[in-house]
């Protein structure tokens, strides 16, 4: 079968300084073994491209090992099981994981899960019951403890993660202000999802001022997806206690600047405040536990959530680069193959 299928995968060409450009990226042919014992042939069906994967880029160290110049890109997909040498996964099964930016992938089954038929389509299991959502669940849940007409500020509101902690804030009973960069997304947020008030970050002459009338009670929780001066002008109305999940920066992922800003240590230490950084990994061992309530809700119609599908294998690179650009409402993904 491995003969007949042509393979390509899309490596790291060059690592970028600043902001990531088509140049850095390379689409190679490649080879397709033929599974061993243990192994299975996985066509890919769904790339998931995430903010995430630009620090990887840097040779650096971070909580995720960077990319390999001139070796494939991985990152989360999902796709079907063509040829399996395991009594794990049967031909015709569906399955997520970290897999290499190929057309199709040689893996052991251990590395992959099998997508169990819910009802829900496929590409959820990239986004809302995918890392996104248990991202937003344990961030919000955990380190955010929502309390019944508490107030819930979400930056970067209608991206993957964010859309999905507002409405678990509203089901937990909350008043939830969500921030975004166009009028289509603020829309959105309010008119779809039930936030109760929104602010485009963009036509706002200045974020303070835009929080304080958005929260005339203060900020209890601050889920904060892109950090920089919208960060700085919510830490200006932080309750006491409030507490603070650091799930991303992104406003900051390709500056070479420094992006220095406010000093937020004062402000903390009066409200007493929590501020605490975290991975979804942090939280591996209760992925069971989120992906339950979050199917439930999906199931019950208390969650929704939105797609950016952009089709052709070809378009990988620069659906990874709107990422930056605000191009995305909801997750991006990229549409390889038909399923």
């Amino acid at each position: 079968m491995t003969k007949e299928l042509q393979n390509q995968q899309i490596i790291l060409a060059k690592r970028p300084s600043g902001m990531p450009a088509a140049e850095h990226f390379s689409f190679q042919d490649a080879p397709i073994a033929n599974p061993e014992d243990g192994q299975v042939l996985i066509q890919t069906l769904y790339i998931s491209v995430d903010p995430y994967m630009r620090g990887r880029m840097n040779d650096e160290k971070s909580y995720v090992t960077p990319f390999k110049l001139n070796e494939p890109i991985n990152g989360r997909i999902v796709g079907k099981v063509l040829q399996s040498e395991s009594d794990q996964l049967q031909v015709g099964d569906n399955v997520v994981g970290m897999l290499d930016w190929k057309k199709y992938n040689v893996t052991s089954a251990s590395n992959v899960r099998k997508i169990e038929e819910t009802g829900a389509p496929l590409p959820a299991y990239l986004s809302v019951l995918g890392i996104n959502g248990l991202t937003a669940y344990f961030g919000l849940l955990d380190i955010g403890q929502p309390q019944k007409e508490e107030t819930v500020v979400v930056s970067g509101a209608a991206g993957a993660v964010g859309m999905i902690v507002g409405q678990i804030a509203k089901l937990k009973g909350t008043r939830v202000v969500g921030i975004a960069g166009t009028d289509a997304k603020t829309d959105f947020l309010k008119n779809e999802l039930g936030f109760d008030d929104t602010i485009n970050y963009k036509t706002t002459d200045d974020i303070s001022k835009a929080i304080a009338a958005s929260c005339p009670n203060g900020v209890d929780v601050y889920f904060d997806n892109v950090g920089g001066p919208i960060s700085d002008g919510v830490m200006n109305h932080l309750n006491d206690f409030a507490r603070i999940p650091l799930c991303g920066a992104i406003s900051s992922y390709n500056r070479t600047d420094g992006d220095l800003g406010t000093r937020i240590q004062p402000k903390l230490i009066k409200s007493r405040s929590m501020i605490k950084g975290f991975i979804v990994g942090d939280y591996s061992d209760r992925f069971g536990e989120g992906m339950r309530d979050l199917s439930t809700w999906l199931a019950e119609g208390k969650l929704n959530y939105r797609e950016n599908i952009i089709e052709g294998f070809e378009n990988v690179p620069d659906a990874f680069l709107g990422l930056f650009k605000g191009d995305n409402l909801g997750k991006q993904l990229v549409k390889v193959a038909e399923e």
